[in-house]
């Protein structure tokens, strides 16, 4: 960890901007915003768009009432005279718009860096998560705790909730609890979190940043300036390495947490209890019982992860232990993350409908012994092979669904081949219910029929949310 003072190099406030032609890339969630914001505090903003479809017309109707420029179907062209561009976060780096932008000098933010520029001298500091899996869990873990602490406090970012309207609206906060993706992080260069928490890295939106080591370095960025902690897994050195890699402020410490007994400076687990030797007098002999494994809502081993990743954070903003325990009883998960929908003949049914790439399905399978496993979707460039080999002992059986399903089951013959396969070569909406049906035909008693599917949904379903709401609707047929 380098360490020195790093601060903005642009002063927050509303003057910033006077006069300032700004472009905005892209419409949605947080272009629009992100437009009205910079048209208040007398920028002259152009909003760019691939787009033009009905949406993107309504919404740039509602911005030219404003008087604020619009431009539906060119998102290339960089506008003359732009002096700053903001973009919506899922815009890649090689678009056009941008490489014009490098050649002409031009700087580009995301939607968390203007929010980050725009926070007054009084702002809360910002408790960062980033990671392949588990981002949202963690940071409402966080957040639960630091509420169960009596701190006012939201979880926001890529969570939901708009940074944007965390920092500029009304409500006063002691501290946020920030949820930032990659590519948040890639057009955020001036963010400095009081602390912030990489949970894990996998291969994954690589067609984005291009190469593992470009998604990895957009990830370790929300270490840059860590006042507090750096807070990394023990078990992927990855996430180590990015601390070591960060220039941080003086004093900041790196901890790590740990599913196994924690060393100094970690937070782990030692005979089913979390606990804490980082934020601790003496953390070479001493450690602080934070919480039971069973007050963790479902207690499967990465959710554990999540909790200690949690409560590290917390205790860096000098939260007390009762209220990591407290906060995380008050918690309970959003739906489709490993979620028990029934037991039916003595059968558990899981929905982990959100495990859409295999690092989480891997995190998902390791939790249960004897596994009916639902699988398949769109792939997204994934391979198999190492999810399945890891996962083969635990495989009563798979039935497998959706556009990319042939690559698991070629993955299964390579790794499991005593374990039996249901291909289902249909994609209407009683999909679901067969793949069920099918599952409870393998299953035994003391099995669970795990809905992990390792992909993305759009191929049958608009989201993973109907994806596991129609999961969940069979096994209640089948209950009934």
């Amino acid at each position: 960890m380098g360490s020195g003072q790093v601060t903005s190099s642009v002063p927050s406030g509303s003057s910033d901007f006077q006069g300032k032609h700004v472009t905005v890339a892209g419409l949605g969630v947080s272009g629009v915003p992100a437009a009205k914001v910079l048209h208040a505090r007398g920028a002259i903003v152009t909003v760019v768009n691939d787009g033009d479809d009905a949406r993107a017309r309504e919404q740039a109707a509602e911005l030219e009432a404003l008087g604020i420029t619009v431009r539906l179907g060119d998102g290339a062209t960089l506008p003359e005279g732009t002096e700053l561009i903001v973009t919506a976060p899922g815009w890649k780096p090689d678009k056009p718009l941008f490489l014009a932008a490098e050649k002409a000098g031009v700087p580009v933010w995301g939607d968390v860096e203007l929010a980050w520029r725009l926070r007054g001298p009084d702002a809360a500091p910002w408790l960062a998560v980033t990671g392949t899996n588990g981002k949202t869990t963690t940071v409402q873990m966080l957040a639960s705790i630091l509420k169960a602490a009596g701190l006012r406090t939201a979880a926001v970012g890529n969570i939901g909730v708009s940074l944007l309207d965390a920092v500029l609206g009304e409500e006063r906060y002691d501290v946020l609890a920030v949820e930032l993706s990659s590519y948040q992080l890639h057009w955020a260069p001036s963010l400095r979190a009081h602390s912030g928490a990489v949970l894990n890295l996998a291969p994954d939106h690589l067609d984005w940043h291009g190469s593992m080591e470009a998604y990895a370095a957009d990830k370790g960025r929300i270490y840059e300036g860590n006042r507090v902690a750096c807070v990394y897994n023990v078990a992927d050195k990855r996430t180590e390495d990015l601390v070591r890699e960060a220039d941080v402020e003086e004093g900041c410490r790196a901890v790590g947490f740990t599913l196994g007994t924690p060393g100094p400076s970690q937070l782990g687990v030692v005979d089913g209890i979390l606990v804490d030797r980082a934020f601790v007098e003496n953390r070479h002999k001493n450690a602080q019982e934070l919480a039971e494994v069973s007050d963790v809502n479902p207690p499967a081993p990465h959710n554990i992860a999540n909790a200690l990743a949690a409560a590290a954070l917390a205790r860096s903003f000098g939260v007390p232990a009762t209220a990591v325990r407290d906060g995380l009883r008050a918690f309970s998960p959003d739906a489709h993350r490993i979620a028990h929908v029934a037991d039916v003949d003595g059968v558990a049914y899981v929905d982990d409908s959100k495990a859409t790439n295999t690092h989480a399905a891997e995190a998902s399978l390791a939790a249960y012994e004897s596994i009916v496993w639902i699988a398949g979707g769109l792939a997204k460039g994934a391979v198999f092979d190492e999810l399945v080999a890891a996962s083969a002992k635990r495989l009563r059986g798979a039935v497998l669904i959706g556009a990319d399903r042939a690559l698991i089951r070629e993955a299964l013959a390579r790794h499991a081949p005593e374990v039996p396969v249901v291909d289902l070569d249909r994609t209407d909406t009683g999909a679901m219910l067969q793949a069920v049906t099918e599952a409870q035909r393998l299953a035994q008693p003391g099995d669970t029929v795990l809905l992990a599917p390792a992909c993305a949904s759009m191929d049958m379903f608009t989201n993973y949310n109907q994806r596991g709401d129609a999961f969940a609707e069979a096994v209640r047929g089948l209950d009934a």
